[in-house]
């Protein structure tokens, strides 16, 4: 464990915003994070996950702590559930592919979400009609202020889209470093009605999937939608979708009859972010070296050595232009920094 100076974060971000932190030290070990955390010759300090769901907009004038904690465990199984124990430095794909490979359903529908096992729970990750929360069993957060570990069960984090107690009431005061899954092991419970991936599966010739089968038609939408990040940086879909009121929705039918849309509750409606933001003319739009992405409204790029700041100019000019058009409050999904 080294502590470095004036280190480029444009490998540890998804975005490649080329950000300088001030001090930067990698922990692979719990004993390793608590000692880094009781270090007073640093007293502002910046945790560091996977960097999938952050925007830079300037340099990091603190030490930033690179969580890189490994390893998966089975803690407990029956004949029809797993128990897995999953460190918080784990690629989040990398886990997935690890629980198809020994079978274990319920992530499918998670395949290729950028990032690392230990942020998951922080925005509750979902996609294609599944949630992380619906896999969790509880996580382990290692307190700043005390270095106590403490257990949050899924009640504790109170699970919300994209949304958790650690965006809330206990934002900045915990570093996870495990979550802890339960999952199926034979009679999986497929969710294929989300999007296009039944109408994939079918592309694929598959009439009787299997959770590889759905992984894999998973993999292949965002493929043909999303840009990888190693070679566009990008942190995913920059927006949360919105949630409005059914008059609201039935007020806009009126003037945008194509509107899509998912009915949450009797009087709430989920509208698609990327439809929105198509519609208000910025899909595939440039600026020079960033933009938002040809195939998918919701992604923002940097097509090279863009700085994270103007990027942050052209989400908020997104919002304004969306809220001018339809009287609808898009919330960015990453953190901004």
């Amino acid at each position: 464990m080294q502590i470095s100076k004036n280190i480029s974060l444009k490998p540890y971000n998804t975005f490649g915003i080329d950000v300088l932190a001030n001090h930067f030290v990698t922990v692979s070990s719990i004993n390793e994070l608590k000692t880094v955390l009781k270090l007073k010759d640093y007293p502002n300090k910046f945790v560091l996950g996977g960097g999938s769901n952050m925007l830079l907009t300037k340099n990091i004038e603190a030490l930033v702590i690179h969580v890189n904690l490994k390893g998966i465990s089975i803690i407990s199984e029956d004949e029809n559930t797993a128990t897995i124990k999953v460190n918080a430095g784990e690629n989040w794909h990398e886990f997935v592919l690890w629980s198809l490979k020994h079978d274990f359903g319920g992530l499918e529908n998670l395949s290729l979400i950028p990032g690392n096992v230990g942020t998951a729970p922080i925005q509750n990750i979902g996609a294609y009609g599944v949630e992380l929360k619906d896999s969790f069993v509880s996580c382990e957060g290692l307190c700043i202020e005390t270095h106590k570990i403490k257990t949050f069960s899924k009640t504790d984090c109170d699970f919300g889209y994209r949304n958790s107690i650690f965006k809330q009431q206990e934002k900045g005061k915990y570093v996870i470093v495990s979550v802890t899954f339960k999952l199926s092991k034979k009679a999986h419970q497929l969710n294929i009605n989300y999007g296009s991936i039944a109408s994939q599966l079918e592309l694929m010739n598959i009439s009787n999937p299997t959770i590889q089968d759905v992984s894999k038609a998973v993999i292949a939408i965002r493929e043909s939608k999303l840009p990888n990040p190693k070679d566009i940086g990008n942190s995913g879909s920059f927006f949360k979708n919105p949630i409005i009121t059914k008059t609201h929705y039935l007020d806009l039918v009126n003037n945008f009859p194509e509107i899509p849309s998912y009915v949450i509750s009797e009087n709430e409606v989920k509208i698609p972010a990327g439809w929105l933001i198509e519609k208000a003319g910025f899909k595939g739009k440039c600026f020079g070296n960033y933009g938002v992405h040809k195939k998918q409204a919701l992604v923002l790029v940097n097509y090279s050595d863009a700085d994270g700041s103007n990027i942050l100019k052209l989400s908020k000019l997104i919002q304004k232009t969306v809220k001018r058009l339809f009287n609808i409050s898009i919330e960015a999904e990453v953190n901004i920094l």
